[in-house]
């Protein structure tokens, strides 16, 4: 290339700079867009709805519990071994006919690689637990409210993450057909038994009557209104526990099935 055709060409590269900078300081001036893929004939990028963010532990509490549903029919063994004593048969449904759920207690791993639960069971003797396979049970849930019943004062309270959010007077099982003491969990809430005798909603525990009961499932102890609030707070029942009306109402308001019920 000659001396001439070097300066032409640099003559002309310096103006192409000089009128791109002049448009770049024109107001309004935007450059032309970049090519998409749909220039190309294929869709636009789609950018992401949801973008999640780094894993984090849960915070342990101990105001928590877990529960879940019982999706196949499953034996609760005494230890979690395939060949561990069968304990109790643990079914879908309860016998009120809502889904079957179980209090979460624990897990194992065997040695085979299989999940075990151990669960609390709504058997006699009160306070039975037993193994099931983890692949039996549906999702967990967990609540953060617990109900207390102390029967020598005749009342219930219920907590939430610890505080009281509820007091109510109950009535509790007559000396011949006792109110059974210790640790259970609210299995379902119930709406068709609605009538004078059970009050507007009732609640199904886990705990068992060694004698009897007054709940239509036969044995199980339940939570529900009266018809008879006037006997309240006192012994007056087969077991179940009674609230007036007013007070189940604003307990159905608060506690969740799953919820962890202590009797004293």
């Amino acid at each position: 290339m000659s001396r001439r055709t070097a300066a032409i060409a640099v003559s002309l590269a310096a103006g192409a700079l000089t009128a791109a900078t002049a448009l770049a300081l024109v107001p309004g001036h935007r450059d032309p867009p970049a090519p998409t893929a749909a220039v190309h004939g294929l869709p636009p990028p789609v950018a992401p709805a949801f973008t999640p963010g780094a894993p984090r532990l849960l915070r342990a509490t101990p105001y928590r519990s877990r529960w879940a549903p019982v999706r196949r029919r499953a034996p609760a063994r005494r230890s979690p071994r395939r060949d561990a004593p069968i304990v109790a048969d643990v079914s879908t449904r309860t016998p009120e006919g809502t889904v079957n759920i179980v209090s979460v207690l624990g897990h194992r791993e065997d040695r085979a690689g299989a999940v075990w639960v151990r669960v609390g069971l709504p058997v006699l003797p009160n306070g039975s637990t037993g193994w099931v396979q983890r692949s039996a049970l549906g999702g967990y849930g967990s609540v953060d409210t617990r109900l207390e019943v102390r029967l020598d004062a005749l009342r219930a309270t219920l907590y939430r993450a610890g505080r009281a959010v509820f007091r109510a007077d109950v009535g509790v099982g007559i000396p011949a057909a006792p109110t059974p003491r210790g640790r259970f969990y609210v299995r379902n809430r119930l709406t068709r038994y609605a009538s004078p005798t059970y009050g507007p909603v009732a609640f199904g525990t886990s705990a068992r009557s060694a004698t009897l009961t007054d709940w239509p499932g036969g044995g199980f102890v339940g939570i529900h209104g009266t018809d008879r609030p006037d006997l309240l707070p006192g012994r007056v029942s087969h077991g179940c526990i009674r609230m007036r009306n007013e007070d189940i109402l604003r307990l159905d308001r608060l506690m969740p099935v799953g919820t962890p019920v202590t009797i004293r």
